[in-house]
């Protein structure tokens, strides 16, 4: 079961410990206009966030499902969590927020009773900007990159622990570096490394920068995502999120990774189709024909338009998938 921040709905109160780190927690929604659009709140609706964050989507979700809808939020990262609880403090009990992932949202919700399930993947700007969690490479911090504070696993533990196999591996496959196998060396020859900025130092001494992107992006972006087992999370949390939607509510999912966006679209592309396959093998002879279970609301992703990038640069890897429930 997940816990509730404080057992009071969203308007719980604060650790006086968490109260900074709360005050910073400012994110702006992605493609929130599109969002709306996709999910279509109403008077009444009952509405999930399965990606709570700073509680920006959530509260627009709130106040366009004035002056009866629902909301309950979860986030794997605890300030998250608190700083959404604060800011959708005057829904009172319209708002419920829990600390967890979208992969356990059946521990608290019963199947088909949802209107609209948000998810919105990745790493947000508070996370990126602190630099004690360790996510950034533009500041030093300690190799951390945990979105909860409860899971042991650690970058610190990725860098200096794991194999050069397994290294090479996540960072070619999660982060699309065509340099991982020198930069795995160099990094195994210069263990251990105590913190983000003595990984970066690491990584220019074999890659040089060119254009605009840094030559730690693509690094950090695949331990992150290992340390948090993203796609795992993803791919745990999609069928959840479908099965908690009434007949005709909505599934929104944001994803910024292109791995992300190959297993949105395949767990869409499983749940339209006319028909099961036995066994793992898609041919005709193993087919049994079913009712679709969703359908697309449109074939393409919905990307940022150019204000919103001038607005949020972040936001210029976002796609916007969404599913409705037969």
């Amino acid at each position: 079961m997940l816990p509730l921040v404080g057992r009071r709905h969203c308007g719980s109160r604060r650790d006086e410990g968490n109260a900074t780190a709360v005050e910073h927690f400012n994110h702006i929604p992605v493609l929130l206009g599109e969002v709306l659009d996709a999910l279509r709140p109403t008077s009444g609706g009952m509405y999930v966030d399965g990606t709570l964050g700073a509680g920006g989507h959530a509260e627009a979700i709130l106040n366009q499902s004035l002056p009866s809808g629902r909301l309950a939020g979860c986030d794997r990262d605890e300030v998250a969590v608190e700083a959404a609880s604060t800011r959708l403090a005057p829904f009172g009990s319209q708002a419920e927020c829990r600390v967890g992932a979208c992969s356990e949202l059946l521990d608290w919700i019963p199947p088909c009773s949802v209107d609209g399930v948000l998810m919105d993947m990745g790493v947000s700007s508070p996370q990126l900007d602190r630099p004690e969690r360790g996510f950034s490479f533009q500041q030093d911090g300690q190799l951390d990159m945990r979105m909860s504070h409860s899971q042991e696993l650690t970058a610190a533990t990725v860098v200096n622990e794991w194999g050069e196999e397994e290294l090479i591996r996540i960072i070619r496959d999660l982060g699309g570096e065509r340099q991982a196998r020198r930069i795995v060396q160099a990094v195994i020859r210069a263990r251990p490394l105590k913190s983000t900025l003595d990984l970066v130092r690491v990584i220019q001494s074999v890659k040089a920068r060119r254009g605009r992107l840094h030559p730690a992006t693509k690094v950090f972006q695949a331990i992150r995502m290992a340390v948090n087992d993203e796609l795992g999370e993803l791919k745990r949390a999609l069928p959840v999120a479908a099965s908690l939607l009434k007949p005709g509510g909505r599934l929104a999912v944001i994803s910024f990774h292109s791995a992300e966006a190959r297993s949105v679209k395949q767990f869409g592309q499983e749940q339209v189709r006319p028909y099961d396959v036995d066994g793992e093998i898609d041919r005709p002879e193993f087919r049994r024909s079913r009712v679709p279970r969703m359908r697309w609301v449109a074939k393409r992703a919905v990307k940022p338009g150019d204000a919103e990038l001038m607005a949020n640069p972040r936001a210029r890897s976002a796609q916007l998938r969404v599913l409705e429930q037969c």
